[in-house]
């Protein structure tokens, strides 16, 4: 039986997001990780859901197993979805969030500055277009 799926919700206009979710989807090969950005239809129903409407502009949010995951911990949980050596760096979970989070929150702070923004679209390989929601 297949894992539930898992959900990665990024910035749309943000290009360090952008390489993220590139980086994510071809090395999750068997495709459990699907992808909404923040500003879509979906984005916007599953933040409200889960109570991250307000708050979600600065963060990177991980849902699975419907339980939503935000900054360090979001990003420490999908690695552990991707193949390859990459799932060992969860083990960083052990480090407290108070202290792995302010390291997360100075590069959220800073990415358009250091990534800039998107100006349009991101564009996706046909084969991995199923994974992403409007």
């Amino acid at each position: 039986m297949q894992e539930p799926q898992a959900i990665v919700l990024y910035d749309g206009d943000c290009n360090l997001c952008a390489a993220v979710v590139r980086f994510a989807i071809v090395r999750n090969r068997s495709g459990t990780l699907h992808y909404a950005a923040m500003q879509s239809k979906t984005g916007e129903r599953l933040l409200q859901e889960h109570g991250l409407a307000e708050s979600a502009a600065d963060t990177f949010v991980f849902v699975e197993r419907g339980r939503a995951f935000t900054r360090s911990t979001a990003a420490l949980r999908l690695l552990r979805r991707l193949d390859g050596g990459w799932p060992m760096l969860a083990a960083l979970l052990a480090i407290p969030r108070f202290v792995r989070d302010p390291i997360y929150s100075f590069v959220a702070r800073n990415r358009y500055r250091w990534f800039g923004k998107r100006e349009q679209c991101m564009l996706m390989r046909p084969e991995f277009r199923e994974r992403f929601y409007d």
